[in-house]
């Protein structure tokens, strides 16, 4: 995606979604599944087409831990991190890849 078609994408995707009952978190799935994640120049245009606050936008986006606010890396590992993961051994599957990463 090129820059010059990315605040076009995000207009394209409020404008369809706006209307729907709950639409910040659609809305917010929409332009990082069409971008990788969500630029912080488009949460004025998502409080204006919501009628919400910047604060109250970017809080959402903050809240959920699968936002990114950030182009991702090539790769993105998601690792559980519950208790309930830990018990059946998370943590020592996070220090293999942490290992093969590098990290």
């Amino acid at each position: 995606m090129t820059a010059s078609t990315t605040p076009e994408t995000i207009q394209i995707i409020i404008a369809k979604l706006k209307d729907k009952q709950g639409a910040l978190l659609p809305i917010l799935h929409g332009i990082q599944d069409a971008l990788g994640y969500i630029p912080s120049d488009s949460v004025p245009a998502i409080a204006e087409a919501l009628n919400l606050s910047r604060a109250e936008v970017h809080g959402v986006i903050s809240f959920y831990h699968y936002f990114r606010d950030t182009p991702p890396g090539k790769h993105t590992v998601h690792l559980c991190r519950a208790e309930s993961c830990q018990s059946m051994g998370s943590n020592a599957l996070e220090d293999h890849v942490k290992a093969k990463l590098g990290h």
